[in-house]
């Protein structure tokens, strides 16, 4: 049986900031904004190429907003990846590898700044994070390891 994941519920405080932030800013797709009632209400946002979304909202989540940290976006070149999240305003810390050149350790004192020395496939990260803190990463994968 296949299970795919289909959503990452993402704790924000300001729901239209965050709305604004990820369609606007990012540039990422609304897929849904229901306000159902008072204290309930639902705004689904996909970012290009994903087949998995991101809810938030109001009702949604007992996490404190901003306390999500480690989803990750993969990409196929870093570097534009960068350029262009950049372009929009964006702050992105990066590129970097982490000194094991395994995935990446929680914080950044183990990173190695630069892209991988062989521009590895799975071994070249970037960061940001939105409004409320809530910490995302992009990981530059230019081929993909065997069964994926």
């Amino acid at each position: 049986m296949d299970m795919r994941l289909e959503v990452v519920i993402l704790p924000v405080a300001d729901v239209d900031g965050a709305k604004g932030f990820y369609v606007e800013q990012l540039g990422w797709r609304l897929d849904a904004d229901f306000p159902i009632n008072d204290g309930y209400r639902i705004v689904q946002v996909t970012p290009p190429g994903s087949e998995c979304s991101i809810i938030f909202g109001e009702g949604l989540t007992q996490q404190v907003p901003g306390t999500l940290h480690g989803l990750q976006l993969t990409v196929t070149d870093i570097l534009k990846a960068q350029e262009e999240l950049t372009s929009r305003g964006v702050r992105v810390s990066g590129p970097f590898r982490d000194e094991t050149g395994a995935f990446h350790h929680a914080g950044d004192a183990h990173r190695v700044p630069g892209v991988h020395p062989e521009r590895a496939s799975y071994g070249t990260f970037a960061a940001f994070k939105d409004p409320d803190g809530n910490e995302w990463f992009l990981q530059e994968v230019t081929e993909r390891a065997p069964g994926r």
